[in-house]
């Protein structure tokens, strides 16, 4: 049995068609975050210096959160990015360690790859907190395009002795996005 007992998990979709009332040729942007709602078990415990056992568990969760989001996804996401909130009988290191490189190269594996730095924030929160997971193309950090962000609240989460994982993938960058620099095309070379 993990470590990490989910109490729940919650699903968001988002699709944009339009913005500032005009399409581009690329159709919707879809934006998915899937989350875990999970114990902590270093909640109420204080300071605690090795974190290992949260960032031994993680990884787990990073394939299944990153395998859900790619089915809602319904295609292959070319953005990414993860997030996390923890209850307020626990720290913000404790979700931070369940984000590290073993959750993080679960969910690139799980996605179908991508070579970047994944983006994340975290942040102490109690129930029904809001949280903007940020979003960056999987392969190139410096593709502008892909930056943004998926808005989301936890219904009922985090209790205080819980943390929630979050992974979010998207199909494309920004609807009509044009601030220039780097493009997918050119970070493909």
């Amino acid at each position: 049995m993990s470590l990490l007992v989910v109490r729940k998990t919650f699903d968001q979709v988002e699709e944009i068609r339009r913005v500032a009332g005009r399409a581009d040729d690329r159709g919707p942007l879809r934006k998915v975050a899937v989350c875990a709602v999970v114990t902590n078990p270093l909640a109420g415990r204080g300071y605690v210096e090795d974190l290992t056992e949260i960032v031994d568990a993680s990884g787990e969760l990073g394939t299944e959160l990153g395998e859900r989001a790619l089915a809602l996804l319904g295609e292959p996401a070319e953005s990414y990015g993860k997030a996390g909130l923890v209850g307020t009988d626990g720290e913000q290191e404790h979700v931070n360690a369940a984000l590290t490189s073993m959750f993080g190269n679960a969910l690139r594996d799980a996605i179908g790859g991508g070579k970047a730095w994944i983006t994340s924030v975290t942040k102490v929160a109690g129930p029904d907190a809001t949280i903007d997971v940020p979003l960056a193309y999987k392969d190139e950090i410096w593709v502008r395009s892909h930056y943004d962000a998926l808005t989301l609240t936890v219904p009922d989460s985090p209790r205080p002795d819980e943390l929630v994982i979050i992974a979010a993938v998207a199909n494309r960058g920004r609807v009509n996005a044009r601030v220039g620099g780097m493009t997918v095309a050119e970070a493909a070379k």
